[in-house]
């Protein structure tokens, strides 16, 4: 999700659904331990509660990381061992790291320095090392490391001979593989990733698991996240109008600092999704948010425009 749950889509999401737990993109923890860390752990405090999630194979550069984490309040640090990117592979970080429980194990231990919850999202295999039981002795180890709570997609992953978008699409999902963690491993919290797009599944999961991740369906579709916590939490969701009006105050802060409208739009393009109007709507905030001074206005404009049908 590099790229995508930025800290104003998190903002808008909230908006959506004010219970759900949001996450960061996957900082390296390099680019904390050599940069500007203010640059990449900014964020509204709107957001809460909210993890941070890493990606580092150092235990030394992973427990700074974690300090850092709990210096900005995060609720929660995040050591991601699922990305099977190239490049992140090159950085040892990653699913490639599900070769070398040793060393996870030893990254988990140096996370619990920040003095916050600790948890790991993984794959259920990658490339060979994909039998249940790899998966059964990789958990265990981290467990025994301090981790209670594992975030896992429910697909193996391929460290070459697929790209990232088609190591979300190709390996098959095995949510069966996922429910017998649970069943093996009643005191860890087994939350379930991968594939959610509908409310159905959605409600079918939390029978089996503890909790469940939603990934692109948030921004393919980002009203289904007011939708979906009414029906696991009750109360009533916004309405879209309402929603994008919440959002506008902060567009205003964030175009006085800097920030390019095509950034602040981007969370918005698929609120109307399967509504009339919804191809508009995209368009109107596509092409206005690339208008020179391009402001707020250019919301309330494609609102205006997609609210006449």
């Amino acid at each position: 999700m590099m790229d995508w749950t930025t800290t104003h889509a998190r903002y808008f999401l909230r908006i959506l659904a004010p219970r759900v737990r949001l996450y960061s993109e996957m900082v390296p923890v390099l680019a904390l331990w050599h940069g500007d860390p203010q640059r990449f752990l900014d964020y509204d405090p709107a957001e809460h509660p909210i993890a941070l999630q890493l990606g580092g194979s150092s235990p030394e550069q992973l427990a700074y990381g974690s300090r850092l984490a709990a210096q900005w309040c995060y609720d929660e640090v995040n050591l991601n061992v699922g990305c099977p990117s190239g490049r992140v592979s090159a950085g040892r970080f990653g699913a490639c790291l599900m070769l070398e429980p040793e060393l996870v194990a030893e990254c988990v231990q140096a996370l619990h320095e920040g003095g916050i919850p600790v948890t790991v999202k993984t794959r259920i295999g990658v490339d060979d090392h994909d039998s249940y039981d790899y998966l059964h002795d990789f958990i265990a180890r981290l467990a025994e490391a301090g981790c209670s709570n594992f975030i896992v997609h429910a697909r193996k992953a391929w460290l070459s001979g697929l790209s990232p978008k088609e190591n979300r699409e190709i390996p098959p999902l095995d949510y069966p593989r996922v429910h017998r963690l649970k069943r093996d491993f009643p005191h860890l919290e087994i939350v379930l990733n991968g594939g959610i797009a509908s409310e159905e599944v959605l409600l079918e999961q939390f029978g089996y698991v503890d909790g469940v991740m939603v990934g692109r369906e948030a921004f393919a579709n980002p009203y289904s996240m007011a939708l979906w916590e009414c029906s696991i939490m009750g109360g009533e969701p916004p309405a879209r109008r309402e929603a994008v009006e919440q959002y506008l105050p902060y567009v205003e802060r964030q175009r006085q600092l800097g920030v390019p409208m095509s950034q602040l739009v981007k969370v918005l393009m698929g609120l109307y999704r399967g509504c009339k109007g919804a191809r508009l709507w995209r368009r109107h905030l596509t092409e206005g948010s690339q208008q020179p001074g391009a402001g707020p206005e250019v919301i309330t404009q494609a609102l205006r425009q997609v609210e006449k049908h």
